[in-house]
């Protein structure tokens, strides 16, 4: 090994966090945390494996749940498509792989859900083969260390630093190299504020030596901010709940709801929830009382939710789903069997926070 790796890697002996996942480093392990870390935290991350790995102890585990359970284990996770691709592939390991996550690049590039990023940290971190990977924080190294002037999503940049991270993966080491980088990243090269005068590999980052460290990576311009605007009402009916199942494609597929959508051009959201009710339900609905409103984000979207309770004005009980493939009536209780998109799931914690509301239901 050269100097550059011998430092990584010894840094990463005395500094590495006390991961769960790091205990065994079993494929199954190593595999569902880096599917959970995928646009989240890692304190989340961990949170959410310990919790998955007391339900499901095993691949063979997930594939005898129901959808509906892993779903709800995952809610709050955000990008919901990570855990249907886990119930894909966990059922076509248990078919075609007796069970066993396979040590074999080409094999896991073929599985629902795993991209070059993630079969490179399953053969590398729980087989310990010579594979590279690269994630955000491993390209705002490589931008510093090699000094790069273009953003590391340009696609010759791109390609470039995947090239070098292959280079530098030492023999028999990659486990502890990659996730030493990985590490190095999360904790002292970082975003903003890099933690140069600590940095193992200072000496041979470029961009430190010229005093450019803080302008590296180059930054892409910004995607623009998308501010939404919608209603949803909570319908009661003999104190029970009216909730439906999106479809299996699109937004927030297979997650529950309370029905509602976005405001058109000079609606109020009263005006926007009783339209969507009838374009999505054929229920006329009425009586509107306002419980809160509800502010959320995912990806570039900032989405304001008004939310209310309302009645039904007419005889009908039952729905003409447009919009959905199931419904149900439930209790105020059953809520929390059932998984929910951020800004209703922010809706029933405000209603479970604020008894008095649940009462009158």
């Amino acid at each position: 090994m050269n100097t550059l790796q011998q430092n990584i890697i010894a840094w990463f002996q005395k500094n590495g966090r006390d991961l769960p996942w790091r205990k065994t480093y079993a494929p199954y392990h190593i595999w569902i945390s880096e599917i959970m870390l995928q646009q989240t935290q890692m304190e989340r991350a961990v949170d959410y494996f310990n919790r998955w790995m007391t339900r499901f102890p095993d691949i063979l585990s997930i594939t005898r749940a129901s959808e509906e359970e892993v779903m709800k284990l995952w809610e709050g996770l955000g990008y919901y498509s990570r855990a249907r691709n886990i119930i894909k592939t966990a059922g076509i390991l248990i078919t075609e792989f007796n069970g066993k996550i396979p040590a074999d690049h080409e094999e896991l590039l073929k599985l629902p859900g795993i991209g070059k990023y993630t079969a490179g940290a399953i053969m590398s971190i729980a087989f310990n083969r010579d594979y590279p990977l690269v994630d955000a924080n491993i390209e705002r190294i490589f931008a510093r260390l090699f000094n790069l002037a273009k953003p590391v999503k340009d696609k010759k940049t791109h390609a470039y630093i995947w090239r070098k991270a292959s280079e530098l993966v030492p023999k028999n080491r990659a486990r502890l190299f990659n996730q030493a980088m990985m590490e190095l990243g999360a904790l002292v090269c970082l975003s903003r504020n890099p933690r140069c005068k600590i940095c193992p590999i200072q000496r041979e980052c470029q961009a430190f030596c010229l005093g450019l460290a803080s302008k590296r990576p180059v930054l892409q311009e910004p995607a623009k901010t998308v501010f939404i605007e919608m209603a949803t009402g909570i319908l009661q009916r003999e104190g029970k709940l009216f909730i439906q199942k999106r479809k299996s494609k699109g937004v927030w597929a297979n997650l529950w709801e309370f029905p509602g959508g976005r405001l058109e051009p000079g609606e109020t959201p009263e005006m926007a929830l009783v339209r969507e009710y009838e374009e999505e339900t054929k229920l006329a609905v009425g009586n509107l009382q306002k419980i809160t409103t509800v502010q959320h984000s995912y990806t570039i979207y900032r989405v304001t939710l008004h939310c209310y309770f309302c009645s039904l004005l007419d005889g009908r009980h039952e729905p003409v789903l447009n919009t959905a493939q199931e419904y149900r009536w439930v209790t105020p209780d059953e809520l929390s069997r059932y998984a929910f998109p951020a800004g209703h799931r922010k809706l029933i914690q405000h209603l479970q926070n604020n008894f008095d509301m649940l009462q009158k239901l």
